[in-house]
């Protein structure tokens, strides 16, 4: 396993991690299945988890702690993060960034994961109903009562993260370190541009999500639908846009030059995600063991300057700008 300082951080992530979301806690993965992956991804060297509270409202986090207290796992060994931001209940402060929240989800993912800290807590997404002054204030003594060690956020603009830096910076308190946005492939305009400029400008470092597209990159599509895949499971129109016919074209292409030059598609793919300058960690998902060893086999794959030449010539997607939408916390799109 190849480990990698999270921006300018000192703290050591595993450059492929596993995240939790649509996977452990689901009724689509079972319990035995859950720890399974998991042990196989700690003996291949995988040290960084990533959950959410929203993760099957809960269940995720639970899943993963009942693993580490099963196992009798090293917390100190562990880099373990999750977030918060969307909707837990019908209750109207049960979601956002405000102190409130923020204060009480963070006291109950520490319970489901049946730990006294989080090593890096995220902010789901922006609240444009919140003030940016409270979410920091918030988190800074959050982490100044150790219950997590570093914060970040996820599909924040460069902006957004400006600004948060500069209200830490004014009151002495604790900036966001880290940023998970959307990267792959197929959808390269979250990070790209702007964004990465920003994030090498204020040392943040970057954890990306959905590496290999919700499994478009994997080839598994490109024929036809699994039964038991995501696109035959979840009909929500932003899950089925993700599966459109140019999508999986450019699967098609990319497995077929994966398959030429000696290699997988998800180890090429994730491999060109790691190329990236900025990016710490590609958060991958396992609903069983094999997944994550298929994962880890992109740490074989060399790129040379002729294979990306190529991979760019499939792809023709290079972005323009770094525009982004700012989401609602009463809405709910892909996590």
């Amino acid at each position: 396993m190849e480990y990698r300082r999270m921006g300018s951080t000192g703290l050591n992530i595993s450059v492929i991690s596993l995240g939790a979301w649509l996977t452990y806690g689901s009724d689509k993965v079972a319990q035995d299945t859950a720890t399974a992956c998991i042990e196989v991804a700690l003996d291949a060297g995988i040290n960084f988890f990533d959950i959410a509270d929203a993760y099957a409202k809960g269940k995720a986090e639970e899943s993963i702690g009942k693993i580490m207290k099963a196992k009798k796992l090293d917390r100190t060994k562990l880099v373990i993060s999750t977030k918060a931001f969307f909707p837990m209940s019908d209750d109207v402060n049960d979601r956002g960034l405000s102190r409130k929240h923020l204060f009480e989800s963070v006291h109950k993912s520490l319970k489901r994961l049946g730990t006294d800290y989080l090593d890096i807590f995220f902010c789901h997404r922006y609240d444009i109903n919140v003030r940016t002054e409270e979410t920091v204030r918030a988190l800074d003594d959050l982490i100044r009562q150790g219950k997590i060690l570093y914060w970040g956020t996820s599909m924040w603009t460069a902006s957004q993260l400006r600004n948060a830096v500069g209200i830490a910076d004014r009151y002495n308190a604790y900036a966001p370190v880290v940023e998970q946005p959307k990267y792959n492939m197929l959808d390269r305009q979250t990070l790209e541009g702007d964004l990465e400029d920003t994030l090498s400008e204020l040392g943040i470092g970057t954890v990306v999500y959905s590496p290999l597209a919700g499994g478009v990159l994997t080839g598994k599509y490109n024929e036809t639908v699994p039964e038991d895949s995501r696109a035959a499971t979840h009909t929500e129109d932003w899950m089925q846009e993700n599966f459109s016919p140019y999508r999986i074209e450019k699967a098609r292409q990319i497995t077929s030059f994966a398959q030429s030059i000696g290699t997988t598609p998800s180890a090429l793919a994730l491999a060109w995600a790691l190329q990236h300058p900025n990016v710490d960690s590609v958060i991958t998902g396992a609903s069983k063991p094999e997944h994550v060893l298929n994962n880890v086999k992109a740490l074989e794959v060399q790129l040379t300057p002729e294979i990306e030449t190529q991979i760019e010539a499939i792809l023709q997607n290079r972005p323009m700008d770094s525009s982004r939408v700012i989401v609602n916390p009463d809405e709910i799109p892909a996590l």
